[in-house]
């Protein structure tokens, strides 16, 4: 009953004076009463959820809204960012390192305006090309995505199963399978709620920063050295392929669709205000955790360069290969702390990949299959490569170029919509941000022409 209803009941014929009136007033009034108790309680209930996430205290009120960009940052710290950040340093020591702190910076924009997305509208971004977009266009880009899901897969399973193999000398084929049982085991725990499955990758992104740290330990840098890297430019034409590789590693297009979709309905907003001020809590998110990426593959870049280019070892060609080198120059612990971190890496990132598949299908087609059917197809590529015994470091290295060929197919589509007023409301793109934005879309598209020239006329 509403408010309306009980004061049409309330113009009840019934004499004031009389016991039935005064009676029937009575019950009106309560009637009301309880509307009206009952009207805020739900008014209440609607406007509590950042109230209450807020009202845990300082530091719980923040924590309790950080989480999504620690998911997606595990994308950055995958499998394929060990092979061309150890192949760039071994290669050609510190001289790439701008590469990797452009990548990174170019991430946590990129991040920041997908998890804005979910936030100032509601829906992910495969959901807004969908809405917005030609339906062959929107097709298109679902089958961009899909082929790129398989590439990451790729990254993703072998480096898990070189993992399984340093530490338990488990051949790879086994254990490209039982990465996929412990994928699904993590991404069980999304079903029981968003907070587990967040800490869960969480843990495994602090393992992986954990690792390097204690290697970087181990081994050291050269500060001048670093200063140097921070110079942008290339040693001949053979750095520029690894440098789009260390590109396509690092800027993630399957993260940047998912990441709108742990935003979008993750704390409900009640006005324009709650959703500036978990806008601000966003942006912290995405600071901490591609920040935590970030560095974390740039001690990779630094141990390699400490290790094998200064030492003369530049031809580190695998995986295998720098673990190898960690155990014979720095010892047994390094070794163990490099393989851990590569099985953390591997296990979280194909947890993610697979959950950022289901959004994409659901988002562009409105279509979900289910998630042991999704695994075992873009796997595949990954278990042919294991069960031929294919060169794994090369393969991940192939994988991350493939990559960056889908970065523009995700950037492109979120610029134009990000710019949009009737997309974003008060929340559209300031000028100043789409052009940051389009810059990194065209800087990728360049080096991604410059390749396919490289490799047909070069």
């Amino acid at each position: 009953m509403s408010l309306e209803q009980a004061d049409r009941e309330s113009a009840d014929p019934l004499p004031l004076g009389s016991p039935a009136g005064f009676l029937a007033a009575a019950q009106s009034g309560a009637v009301r009463e309880q509307i009206a108790q009952s009207s805020g309680v739900r008014e209440a209930n609607q406007s509590s959820a950042l109230r209450e996430l807020r009202s845990r205290g300082r530091l719980r009120g923040v924590v309790a809204l950080l989480g999504p960009a620690f998911v997606a940052a595990v994308a950055y710290i995958d499998p394929g960012n060990f092979a061309t950040n150890f192949s760039a340093g071994a290669r050609y020591g510190y001289a790439l390192l701008w590469v990797i702190v452009m990548a990174n910076l170019m991430a946590m924009l990129v991040q920041y305006l997908s998890a804005k997305t979910g936030v100032a509208t509601g829906r992910d971004l495969p959901e807004l090309c969908r809405e917005h977009l030609a339906r062959p266009v929107s097709v298109g880009l679902w089958v961009q995505a899909e082929l790129v899901a398989m590439a990451t897969d790729l990254a993703e399973f072998v480096g898990a199963a070189v993992g399984l193999n340093l530490l338990f000398h488990v051949p790879l084929f086994p254990s490209g399978l039982l990465t996929a049982i412990v994928a699904f085991g993590i991404l069980a725990l999304e079903q029981r709620g968003y907070r587990r499955f967040e800490l869960a990758i969480t843990g495994l992104l602090g393992i992986v920063f954990l690792g390097f740290s204690y290697d970087l330990l181990m081994v050291g840098a050269d500060p001048a050295a670093i200063a140097s890297g921070l110079v942008p430019g290339f040693i001949g034409s053979d750095s520029v392929p690894l440098a789009a590789g260390i590109i396509g590693a690092t800027v993630m297009p399957h993260v940047v669709y998912l990441h709108s979709a742990l935003t979008k309905s993750r704390v409900v907003c009640r006005d324009d205000s709650e959703r500036r001020e978990v806008l601000r809590f966003q942006r912290l998110d995405v600071l901490l955790g591609l920040g935590v990426a970030g560095l974390t593959n740039m001690a990779m870049l630094f141990i390699a360069a400490s290790l094998f280019n200064r030492t003369g070892h530049s031809v580190v060609d695998s995986i295998e290969a720098a673990h190898a080198g960690l155990g014979q120059l720095v010892g047994g612990g390094a070794a163990l702390a490099f393989a851990v971190a590569l099985l953390a890496s591997g296990l979280s990132s194909s947890s993610v990949g697979t959950y950022a598949g289901q959004v994409v299908m659901q988002g562009f087609i409105r279509r979900r299959i289910p998630l042991f059917l999704r695994r075992g197809l873009t796997m595949l590529p990954a278990l042919v490569v294991l069960g031929l015994g294919l060169p794994t470091t090369d393969s991940l290295v192939v994988s991350q170029i493939v990559l960056s060929f889908g970065i523009p197919f995700a950037l492109v589509p979120m610029v134009l919509l990000t710019s949009r007023a009737d997309v974003m409301g008060p929340f559209v793109n300031r000028p100043i941000t789409t052009a940051a934005a389009s810059g990194i879309a065209t800087t990728i598209i360049a080096l991604n022409v410059y390749l396919l020239y490289n490799a047909f006329f070069g």
